[in-house]
């Protein structure tokens, strides 16, 4: 075929790193080696559910290409192409803070690197294609339920601007997998499916651990010189400091990457250090979730509900935390506690920085610098949580104010208030504070003199109108288990496009209905996949 042709494979991360020289996906402790060279597992009856048009076209492949079942069968890890070389990343991880020692590929299986038509490296990987020697006790698959969301969501996010590794496609395999969804000994057998993700490089946070915690410092630095020569070109290859400008970049795009999840009212759910991508990447969709309600205090992850330690408020802190652990990791490279620590403190000062420049924006302002200006951010969170109060609409609705004085407050506070659920049920005291709020927000714009209109479509630029809520991906889950991948599609579609009012789709700019607030699927997750 011509599309399978057009791949071009360099496989730099194979090429340049030590393999463990073993065959087979036989479990076992990985030593001396970043990767162990490792099979797709064949599946039965491989079918495509939904594929990205905007990736297909970053590899520079046609979309009818990869609709071919012969393509099909390429990306269900069935039909090995010329020039991959196929393996799982060793790699470990504090996992809930605790030291998890080996984990590994468990279940994605890396096909190759390929030049995008930028002439960029791309991993292809496929995740749930069976067992790697760092599957342990697991079988290496993955269910439609599980995949279907990291498909939409690597996606969504892209185009909403946050960063993220990519999904090229989603295929169902014809096979069932045996799953207990909500670990309270009911497993039931689901749908299997893979996932094509892409990304520059999935090394993360853990593949430097691994080898610090063995003392394998050889296996480290080699690591490490890769990782600057092939993704931080503006790091000098012969730089004595190399090891500390990379714990800098790191630091610094781990902050961008966390400002955008706040802007947008992103939960990953479990921020361990074996989920950090070393580029800034959102990575491992597992048991995420959007903010409906804002809270703080919400965590999608059900492993996660007693300590709450991957909660929305805390997602900054526990990424500095993450990044402590990688210079930890680096540390025998440096052998200097000093530069590690101004390294490590571009982290606080970057968030910092970015967060008081997206709050800006979100709420219309020039800048943060302001006393009064840096209060009405302060305000704005404190009155999302005066009641129940949807944070994307609240947001949204924000750029719609009337700002001129003549306005009666109660007709001005409107549009804020569709975004509370309840809302027949605020105190007077709550209403008031919403009123004041958007009054006083108001006033501020008038002085600012800003034009309405200029206002409002910078404030949608960065203010989006829909999101991946959970509801909608446990909607398109079930319509597919049952064979239909139809709204799998159209929520694809509509999530192209975040930013931009779309015609007949209303329904998805809506209070989460009543139904979804306590739905597994749709409240929680667990890791289960």
């Amino acid at each position: 075929m011509s599309a399978l042709k057009k791949l071009r494979f360099d496989n730099r991360f194979t090429r340049s790193l030590p393999s463990d020289g073993l065959e087979g996906s036989g479990s076992r402790q990985v030593v001396g080696a970043c990767y162990s060279r490792v099979e797709p597992a064949v599946v039965r009856n491989p079918q495509l559910v939904a594929l990205s048009l905007e990736t297909s076209e970053l590899l520079g492949i046609a979309p009818n290409e990869i609709r071919q079942q012969e393509f099909v069968e390429v990306l269900a890890g069935n039909y090995p192409l010329a020039g991959m070389d196929t393996h799982a990343a060793c790699y470990g991880g504090h996992q809930f803070g605790h030291w998890a020692g080996q984990l590994g590929d468990g279940r994605a299986i890396a096909l190759g690197e390929v030049l995008d038509v930028n002439g960029r490296h791309q991993m292809l990987q496929l995740k749930g294609a069976g067992p790697t020697p760092y599957s342990r006790s697991a079988d290496g698959l993955a269910v439609l339920r599980s995949s279907i969301r990291e498909f939409l969501c690597s996606e969504a996010m892209h185009h909403l601007g946050v960063p993220t590794t990519r999904a090229l496609s989603l295929v169902t395999t014809g096979e069932e997998v045996t799953r207990d969804m909500l670990y309270n000994g009911n497993p039931r057998p689901e749908p299997g499916a893979i996932v094509c993700r892409v990304a520059p490089s999935f090394v993360r946070f853990g593949n430097f651990e691994i080898f610090a915690a063995r003392g394998d410092h050889e296996t480290l630095k080699q690591l490490a010189d890769f990782t600057v020569a092939t993704e931080f070109p503006e790091i000098e290859n012969d730089d004595p400091d190399r090891y500390v400008a990379l714990l800098r970049q790191v630091a610094e795009r781990t902050a961008d990457m966390i400002v955008e999840w706040l802007r947008v009212g992103f939960v990953h759910g479990v921020m361990n250090t074996d989920n950090m991508s070393i580029l800034g990447l959102t990575i491992d969709y597992g048991p995420y979730g959007w903010l409906d309600n804002y809270d703080p205090d919400w965590t999608p992850n059900t492993t996660d509900a007693q300590n709450r330690r991957y909660r929305f408020g805390n997602q900054p802190a526990i990424a500095q935390w993450n990044l402590v652990q990688l210079a930890n990791a680096l540390f025998p490279l440096v052998e200097k506690v000093e530069p590690l620590q101004e390294a490590l403190g571009h982290y606080l000062h970057r968030f910092e920085n970015g967060w008081s420049q997206m709050m800006a924006k979100k709420l219309g302002l020039p800048t943060l610098d302001t006393p009064r200006d840096k209060t009405m951010a302060e305000d704005a969170l404190a009155v999302l949580q005066t009641a129940e109060t949807d944070m994307t609409i609240f947001w949204r609705e924000l750029s719609g104010v009337n700002c001129d004085e003549s306005i009666e407050k109660s007709v001005r506070v409107e549009p804020l208030m569709t975004a509370v659920y309840g809302r027949d049920g605020l105190s007077e005291d709550q209403k008031v504070i919403f009123t004041d709020f958007a009054d006083n927000w108001a006033a501020r714009q008038r002085e600012l003199g800003a034009d309405d209109e200029q206002r409002r479509v910078s404030m949608n630029a960065v203010n989006p109108r829909y999101v991946l809520r959970n509801y909608m991906a446990q909607l398109a889950i079930e319509q597919a288990e049952q064979g239909d991948g139809a709204l799998v599609e159209e929520l694809l579609d509509l999530l192209r496009s975040p930013y931009t009012e779309q015609t007949g789709r209303d329904h998805y700019y809506a209070l989460r209905p009543d139904w979804a607030r306590t739905k597994v699927g749709c409240s929680q997750l667990s890791c289960s996949s």
